[in-house]
């Protein structure tokens, strides 16, 4: 007889600096969206991840309280779900040890991620960047969480996720760990620059005129959507008209996920416009929705210690649950005094 699961949701933003349009609409939104539904939502600075490549330790903590101020003014409510950093959980590389132990050398080397943020000098690369899906699998599977948010990027992460309980789960003949479903739904779950609509959104780009900082105010909010790239055409009445146009695809996608609608209803009103009477429309949503969040992001930053006390009551109650599923883990897997 299959094993019940308590429905858990569970997702993590790395505190490497600078929360961008495309960590909003394409994670922290979301992650809003299901708190207070049918699932317990779980969600986690994962500065553990962060240091795969290396961090200045002022800049990560700072980054780790910003982060945590961004989900707070986003509309995450620390009572509400469960909201820590990483490496407060020893339980989180705990459990990711076993499961370096269950990952296979070939399922890692196989994960784009890690080809692309090594590039052409893999072997310079440190080994938690090799290892990390194996430990995003333990921050998942620590708490049994049966849904993942992700964004398409990280879709294969969550696969990975589901070898490795599904391994673990058939080597010891139990039925454990969830083989857990990632959540890829939305009109803009990939953000695109507004330099250039074939690249994604990063807060790494060399031009801050690419993205939209959530820490940006209402004026550069409103100047940064007004020089977005776009093309001479009139936006078209189908989303059919939108193939080949990168850059209209990308504003259109962003208006329809500010104002939680679909595509087609956007082309719906828009067809026709050019992109003069388009941009102003979504400059006004987007400083509607965004300001309140980057004002309360500010605030929140003039009092470090609040959200220090945040983080720590947060990772009180993450231990609460992961606890009793590493122990059990251990039990499984025979260590003696578990």
């Amino acid at each position: 007889m299959a094993t019940e699961f308590t429905q858990r949701v569970f997702s993590g933003i790395q505190p490497s600096g600078g929360l961008t349009l495309g960590n909003y609409l394409g994670a922290i939104k979301r992650f809003v969206d299901m708190q207070g539904s049918d699932f317990e939502t779980i969600y986690c600075m994962v500065d553990l991840h962060a240091i795969t490549v290396w961090q200045d330790p002022a800049d990560l903590r700072k980054n780790t309280r910003e982060l945590c101020a961004g989900f707070i003014a986003s509309g995450i409510d620390p009572e509400q779900s469960v909201l820590f950093n990483q490496s407060q959980v020893p339980e989180h590389t705990q459990l990711g040890w076993i499961f370096n132990t269950v990952a296979r050398m070939g399922w890692l080397n196989r994960m784009t991620q890690f080809k692309d943020k090594a590039g052409k000098n893999r072997e310079n690369s440190s080994v938690g960047l090799f290892a990390y899906p194996a430990l995003m699998a333990a921050d998942i599977l620590v708490y049994h969480a049966t849904h993942v948010p992700v964004g398409e990027d990280q879709k294969q992460h969550v696969e990975l996720t589901r070898d490795i309980a599904a391994k673990f789960n058939h080597d010891y003949g139990v039925d454990f760990f969830p083989i857990t479903e990632p959540v890829i739904e939305g009109a803009a779950t990939r953000v695109m620059s507004l330099r250039d609509g074939s690249k994604k959104m990063s807060k790494s780009d060399a031009s801050d005129m690419s993205r939209i900082n959530m820490t940006d105010d209402a004026d550069a909010i409103a100047q940064k959507i007004r020089k977005a790239r776009t093309d001479p055409d009139a936006l078209p009445s189908e989303v059919e008209g939108l193939k080949d146009r990168a850059e209209a695809r990308n504003l259109v996608n962003i208006y329809a996920a500010l104002e939680d609608c679909s595509v087609e209803q956007v082309l719906a009103d828009v067809g026709g416009k050019q992109f003069s009477e388009f941009k102003p429309m979504l400059a006004e949503l987007a400083v509607d929705k965004l300001s309140p969040i980057s004002t309360e992001m500010a605030r929140l930053m003039t009092q470090p210690d609040e959200i220090d006390k945040i983080l720590a009551r947060g990772a009180e109650r993450a231990r609460e649950l992961a606890s009793p599923i590493l122990k059990k883990t251990y039990e499984i897997v025979g260590m003696v005094g578990s």
